[in-house]
């Protein structure tokens, strides 16, 4: 990530757009961006394990959880899969777990809260598909640019 803040990089490019939710930053990883790899889900974790098993490359996962703030979309054994996997961090509209775990795992964490819950494995929910939350469309390849001050969204590289 560029070593530029978010105010910073929307400063200098105002054709990014801010998701507007009060998103906290969980991951050892305070500031991270990359390309924005999809997911829908609600309540059920199953394609955030497929896919932080995969290749990150240094991207972001995007995680639409629908806001649920019953079950965690990721506890402590993802994030360290993902981290291991090369992901640079995710960013999920819902909330997780293991939060002591995560805030040790090199990834960045951006998510709407916690909750000690784990969801239910039923292997529903999409991928790679453009999302709408907190006043923004998501859609993957975007880049994605989070630290304390929020999450940007861009159609173009910033800084």
């Amino acid at each position: 990530m560029s070593t530029l803040s978010t105010p910073d990089l929307s400063d200098n490019a105002p054709e990014a757009q801010a998701i507007e939710l009060p998103f906290a930053n969980y991951g050892a990883r305070k500031q991270f961006s990359g390309r924005a790899v999809t997911i829908k889900c609600f309540e059920d974790n199953s394609l955030v394990k497929a896919l932080v098993a995969e290749p990150g490359e240094g991207r972001v996962i995007v995680v639409d959880g629908g806001g649920s703030r019953r079950r965690a979309l990721l506890g402590d054994m993802l994030a360290e899969q993902a981290a291991a996997s090369g992901w640079a961090g995710l960013v999920i509209y819902g909330v997780i777990r293991d939060v002591d775990e995560i805030g040790r795992t090199d990834l960045g964490v951006q998510a709407l809260g916690t909750v000690p819950l784990k969801t239910d494995k039923r292997g529903e929910g999409q991928r790679d598909i453009p999302l709408h939350f907190g006043g923004v469309v998501i859609e993957p390849g975007d880049y994605i640019y989070a630290d304390n001050n929020g999450v940007l969204v861009s159609k173009v590289a910033l800084g």
